[in-house]
């Protein structure tokens, strides 16, 4: 597998765990087209297919196909090279991969489950915005010296509305109001992080309630991500399949570094 193509493999699957990072666990089964646009109006394009614990995003990029199909049910993950007609695969949770979630989000549900050498422990019910939310204590030890940061879960979406961690750096979000994106009621949402070392950014999120996630995203710098074409319904089983007849690839090693100058 050459540099190029391994590239594009790093940057499509980054592209695809962004957009479907929730999906496993949306609120309806539904298709939709996905539009990710740069400030130099860069665009790439695909389609997200979301079953029942399983997602199927389509990307393409270079002229070249990528399918990603992520199945909660079975805790594992495919990348497909239809072009080529391979496949690579690995559990959920593995080494270096960020475990898909397995149950709906909750205020009352520990948000350090699953966080090595992180305990969270719940203070009580306090308003973020105007919102009622859980607040949770989280702690994790460093160097001998205990850190403590603290962060807010909406009661009625299970979401953070609000952290503030050890460093410094803070995060809120602020219902602005309803909206309509693509012909379907959302949310308005904005997000302000503050980093005491970077400039406050800012984040502007549409928050479909039929489907529990985000349809569109406003990012600083003119970058956009959305879900257009959404039809709601029940997805065919052979999307989240690997087709008969593929064969199974290992993924690429990392490029080795060529070595410098020998010391003088």
């Amino acid at each position: 597998m050459n540099v190029q193509k391994q590239s594009i493999i790093v940057a499509l699957s980054g592209a695809m765990l962004s957009v479907s990072a929730h999906a496993e666990i949306a609120g309806a089964e539904f298709s939709a087209d996905i539009l990710s646009r740069g400030p130099d109006a860069q665009t790439t394009t695909g389609k997200m297919y979301v079953g029942d614990g399983r997602v199927r995003v389509e990307m393409t990029q270079q002229g070249r196909q990528i399918v990603r199909i992520s199945d909660q049910n079975r805790r594992m993950e495919w990348v497909v090279f239809p072009d080529q007609k391979s496949y690579m695969e690995h559990a959920l949770g593995a080494a270096g991969q960020s475990p898909a979630p397995a149950t709906k989000p909750s205020a009352d549900a520990d948000p350090c489950a699953g966080l090595e050498g992180v305990t969270c422990r719940k203070i009580g019910q306090e308003d973020v915005a105007g919102r009622a939310a859980v607040k949770w204590e989280m702690s994790v030890t460093r160097n001998g010296q205990v850190l403590t940061g603290t962060q807010w879960i909406d009661v009625q979406r299970g979401l953070p509305l609000k952290y503030q961690m050890p460093n410094g750096q803070s995060m809120e979000l602020q219902m602005l109001g309803t909206d309509t994106i693509g012909g379907r009621a959302a949310e308005k949402w904005q997000m302000t992080t503050t980093n005491p070392k970077q400039q406050t950014m800012q984040t502007l999120q549409w928050f479909d309630p039929q489907l529990e996630l985000s349809v569109r995203e406003e990012f600083q710098g003119g970058y956009v991500r959305e879900l257009d074409n959404i039809q709601v319904g029940k997805q065919p089983d052979d999307l989240f399949k690997v087709p008969d007849g593929y064969t199974k690839v290992e993924p690429p090693a990392p490029p080795t570094q060529a070595p410098g100058p020998a010391p003088q």
